[in-house]
């Protein structure tokens, strides 16, 4: 399997957020976790990322414990995040944003990292928008370029919070067609959403957090 969560909860001083929160995701699987505002989803997410500590538990990812992991480094590799807000560097373009990580971490040389860099342009169909900033770009093309920039270390994990709340049904239809074809490439997705249809649309598993605990509530086959 891809991630393995085991029991972990986590708190903000003497509030709970959730307690022996326990789920698998494998390869080539999207999850959808779905729960009102205030549930502590996005804190999960976070805490799969290792941005939150968790209070206790385990969180293991390809067989290493990132929960004990030091350097974000080394998760970023593992497990990808996309951000509600898309969080893109507001000063550098679209091709920049895509390079700041692997160029930084060394991943490859140069001329590998910007081969695969284009090739995420051209699969999320971003063509001709590498010299563009952020402020020039729709909702969608945020989305995609954050997706893309969360591929550029190839993770074996890609977390999306809240992936369709600033898009249109159409954009939000592209959207699911991408994080599909990530999947039937082989990587494990986890998606954190109130979108019901979305969830009904694009989950193959749904998880439902309440009250600080997280309850399977349909399995499709």
């Amino acid at each position: 399997m891809s991630v393995y969560v085991d029991s972990i909860s986590k708190s903000f001083d003497s509030t709970k957020v959730f307690e022996n929160v326990s789920f698998e995701v494998n390869p080539g699987e999207i999850v959808c976790i779905k729960g009102k505002s205030g549930e502590g989803k996005t804190t999960l997410l976070r805490c799969l990322n290792n941005l939150e500590q968790i209070d206790g538990g385990k969180i293991i990812i390809d067989g290493v414990d990132i929960s004990k992991e030091k350097d974000y480094r080394i998760i970023g590799q593992m497990i990808g995040m996309v951000f509600q807000s898309f969080n893109l560097f507001p000063h550098l373009s679209v091709m920049e944003n895509l390079l700041i990580a692997p160029m930084y971490l060394k991943k490859d040389n140069e001329d590998k990292i910007r081969l695969r860099a284009m090739e995420l342009i051209k699969t999320l169909e971003i063509e001709g928008k590498e010299n563009m900033y952020p402020y020039q770009l729709s909702g969608g093309q945020k989305q995609r370029v954050a997706i893309a920039r969360a591929c550029m270390l190839n993770p074996t994990v890609l977390c999306f919070d809240e992936p369709t709340s600033a898009l249109d049904n159409e954009t939000t239809k592209q959207i699911g067609k991408v994080i599909r074809r990530l999947a039937n490439e082989g990587m494990a997705i986890i998606i954190v959403t109130h979108d019901e249809a979305f969830v009904d649309e694009i989950g193959e598993r749904v998880l439902t957090m309440k009250n600080g605990n997280l309850k399977e509530e349909i399995l499709k086959f």
